[in-house]
């Protein structure tokens, strides 16, 4: 049995459309707006600086500490998903929800202002605390407002701004930075979350919730401490440090310390940040490993690489590669929206989780036999199938994690299942990037003659325009080399994927919750004023 049953009175698959929409507010679409572009904002701040980051190092001459531009902000969203999750089922979601909305402004703010790395790096934490507020409120307001089975059409589109953001992000960066400033990249959010923080103000009406808050002070310590441990060990592992160096063993080693420690104290807190219980929740569990394994690996691999793929074997520009996976944006969209609208009308979710691994399977094999003599256009094709994959699979594991627990818990589950997928992607991507590191520094070695290699230099300093500016026979060779590192790494994740698909099959399919009944049983006296309460 899983941990949460459904409430009392919910016949699933009994609901008409009429009962469906009874607790919807009248201005659910302005309020839907409002949190698709907050979401938006929090996912587009992950990317967005990524290519300006030249730009910035130089003019604020920190370019030792480039890479925590973009940590600092992951960092900070993925300690703060679960707290934001826990404190908005015990307080209410609207205050917490302005909250992460203020704290990303103010981060915005500090970044556009900043003069040296360091404030810069501040800010971007700030932001990185508010945008993890943005993504995990977003979706669990969804969930006090609309019932599971209508839900389903609302989360399809949430999910695909995720995939949008990674495109997005990029071209955005480079365009502001080019055109404007990189500055604009902070800037740009002000208007843009002004303009959310006074919809959700004067729109998003909740339940009140009296609950005498007991935070989780240690639990979070603990998470904050695996959570840096385990994302730095990542991140620096292989890259900017040797696997064999004593801080990135002592992070490894204080990753496991941290998240043994981190267990043991949710074990014994009264409100822990992640209960233990969710994983008495067998649909908790699959769906998390499902998203950790397939989206986690899938869709990063692939966002991750593919645009550096384009510029060095197809000699693309930063900008025409990341239009180039605008494909992906539309494979999410094709199939996140029908099978949305799908799951509305029958309450069923299975299927998606399945066919979209058995896609994500398939496009690895494909990228796995692609060669540097095959079109552009066959790889747009690949990564539109991927996105296809992706966009069956994002919002319906959120969906059906949600389904399986009452309204007084759906903020953490929907937090810890996000929180979950960010570590697995964080783990993933930086497996990825060790193996096809080490594999493009064997490969230049072998195929570089000796009197050629101080012209190409090392893996790490191999940019596309440096192998644009290289003698044609040596920039072949370098080519060849670089999809000869990466292109067989897709058919290494193929057997992964399998794992995954044996856990879709493995997910336990409950019914979506479709009678009103369901929002009633867990609401309290609403909202009457449209200004916020004061948070606590």
């Amino acid at each position: 049995m899983t941990h949460a049953p459904a409430p009392e009175g919910i016949e699933h698959g009994a609901g008409t459309a009429a009962e469906e929409s009874i607790d919807k507010p009248h201005n659910f679409g302005l309020i839907f707006g409002a949190l698709m572009l907050t979401m938006l904002l929090g996912a587009l701040d992950q990317t967005i600086v990524s290519t300006a980051l030249p730009t910035i190092v130089g003019e604020l001459n920190g370019i030792e500490h480039m890479a925590w531009i973009t940590t600092a902000y992951i960092l900070a969203a993925t300690i703060g998903m679960p707290v934001y999750g826990k404190l908005g089922d015990l307080m209410g979601r609207k205050n917490i929800f302005l909250a992460g909305i203020a704290l990303f402004l103010v981060g915005s703010v500090v970044c556009g202002l900043a003069q040296n790395m360091g404030t810069l790096i501040a800010g971007r934490a700030l932001q990185g605390l508010g945008g993890g507020g943005l993504m995990i409120t977003s979706q669990a307001i969804i969930a006090d407002l609309v019932p599971p089975r209508e839900r389903a059409k609302y989360m399809a589109p949430m999910g695909a701004v995720f995939g949008l953001s990674s495109v997005v992000g990029p071209l955005l960066g480079g365009w502001f930075t080019d055109e404007h400033s990189w500055r604009w990249a902070f800037w740009v959010n002000l208007p843009l979350g002004i303009l959310a923080f006074f919809v959700a103000v004067v729109a998003i009406k909740l339940p009140r919730k009296a609950v005498q808050v007991s935070l989780d002070y240690l639990g979070t310590a603990l998470m904050a401490a695996a959570v840096t441990c385990t994302v730095l060990f990542a991140s620096w592992g292989g890259t900017q440090y040797e696997w064999s160096d004593p801080l990135v063993i002592g992070l490894g080693i204080g990753a496991v310390v941290a998240w043994v420690l981190f267990f043991v104290a949710e074990k014994r807190a009264k409100e822990p940040v992640i209960p233990l219980h969710l994983f008495r929740s067998p649909i908790f569990n699959v769906a998390t490993l499902i998203g950790m394994i397939v989206i986690g690996l899938g869709m990063f691999a692939i966002v991750g690489y593919m645009p550096t793929y384009l510029q060095m074997v197809y000699g693309k520009t930063a900008t025409e590669s990341g239009l180039l996976l605008i494909p992906m944006v539309v494979g999410i969209m094709a199939t996140a929206l029908p099978s949305g609208a799908i799951m509305s009308k029958t309450g069923k979710y299975k299927i998606y989780p399945i066919a979209g691994t058995v896609i994500i399977m398939l496009v690895a094999y494909l990228m796995s036999t692609l060669d540097v003599a095959d079109p552009v256009w066959l790889v747009c094709v690949y990564v539109g199938l991927a996105g296809a994959g992706v966009g069956l699979m994002m919002q319906t594991l959120v969906l059906a994690v949600q389904n399986d627990f009452p309204g007084s818990e759906v903020g953490t589950a929907t937090s810890a299942n996000n929180f979950f997928r960010e570590i697995g992607a964080t783990l993933g991507t930086a497996v990825v990037g060790a193996v096809f590191a080490s594999r493009l520094t064997d490969q230049l070695a072998t195929s570089i003659p000796a009197e050629a290699a101080a012209q190409v230099g090392n893996s790490d300093s191999l940019t596309p325009a440096l192998v644009r500016a290289l003698p044609a026979d040596l920039r072949e060779t370098v080519v060849n080399s670089y999809q000869e590192a990466l292109v067989p790494i897709f058919l290494y994740l193929v057997p992964v994927f399998a794992v995954g698909l044996v856990l879709a099959f493995v997910l336990k399919e409950k019914p979506l919750a479709d009678n009103a009944d369901w929002h009633a049983q867990n609401a309290g006296p609403v909202d009457k004023a449209p200004e916020p309460e004061p948070v606590a």
